[in-house]
């Protein structure tokens, strides 16, 4: 036994070094100032400070938070009745579509983000399906549409799969009750799909609007630099102006955010669980 466990520790010297000393390197740049020739650094709060102070900065955080929201809302919306439909195919079926689903993401979400900058520029695709409808060339590419587009996409995946897993598992004999006791299609959905599918539309939520929240370079290539988020404010710091302290800062408090995010999530799921454990009782 003592030899296995003795296995492990070239991987938990691995988590240390690839996990937990960058995590450490951030926290450390992000409460102290760089110094000079006698002093090294120095313990401060400044970067927080001007962070919070600043509206510029508090402008682009919540541009960021709503980008994401959309995002997590259209995922939503899109994906649940890809997801239906998919877990009310037949096995066979099931199978291919998932595999549909899941095959542009054995893609770099880099390359796959650059091949939509042909589909929305002027002449691309996009515009000439809205020139039919309109008459006007119109260029999507680096507005919020854009941004919207690339981040759903990539994003939108995830949010089915999840959904999808979740209707997988729904106990179909609970729709035959509901359908003896002379429910609709309509009321069965409402009433018995549905609510129990929330699990896995509340871990759909987490895995999109985390990412979309932070994303820097969908909105570096579709928004062509005109589409500022919170992820582009801190490569900007990181790469461009090389204020590493302030981009550690602003790095420390988008992850008390999506921790936040994702406490309130796991609380809202854990509730719904708790309800259907309740009703479960009860029959």
């Amino acid at each position: 036994m003592k030899r296995f466990s003795d296995l492990a520790i070239p991987y938990i010297v691995w988590a240390v070094i690839m996990l937990f000393l960058p995590v450490l390197l951030l926290v450390f740049y992000a409460f102290t100032n760089s110094g000079n020739g006698m002093v090294s650094f120095t313990l401060t709060l400044e970067h927080f400070a001007k962070f919070f102070t600043d509206t510029d900065f508090l402008q682009v955080t919540g541009k960021s938070i709503m980008i994401a929201i959309k995002t997590t809302l259209l995922c939503v919306f899109l994906g649940y009745p890809v997801a239906y439909f998919i877990a009310n195919s037949d096995e066979k079926t099931r199978g291919i579509l998932i595999l549909a689903i899941t095959l542009p993401m054995w893609i770099n979400m880099l390359v796959r983000t650059y091949a939509w900058i042909g589909i929305l520029t002027e002449g691309g695709i996009v515009s000439r399906i809205i020139k039919v409808f309109t008459g006007k060339d119109y260029e999507v590419l680096y507005t919020e549409a854009a941004v919207l587009i690339g981040m759903v996409y990539n994003f939108l995946p995830f949010m089915i799969l999840q959904v999808n897993t979740s209707l997988c598992k729904l106990d179909k004999s609970l729709l035959d009750a509901a359908n003896d006791l002379g429910a609709n299609a309509f009321e069965r959905f409402i009433k018995v799909t549905l609510p129990l599918s929330v699990p896995g539309i509340v871990s759909g939520i987490s895995l999109v609007f985390l990412p979309a929240v932070s994303s820097f370079f969908i909105p570096k290539l579709l928004g062509g630099g005109q589409y500022f988020l919170i992820g582009n404010v801190i490569e900007n710091q990181f790469i461009t102006v090389g204020e590493w302290n302030f981009g550690s800062a602003i790095s420390m408090i988008m992850a008390v955010i999506m921790m936040l995010t994702m406490y309130v999530v796991r609380r809202a799921e854990d509730k719904v669980s708790g309800k259907e454990e309740t009703a479960n009782e009860k029959r």
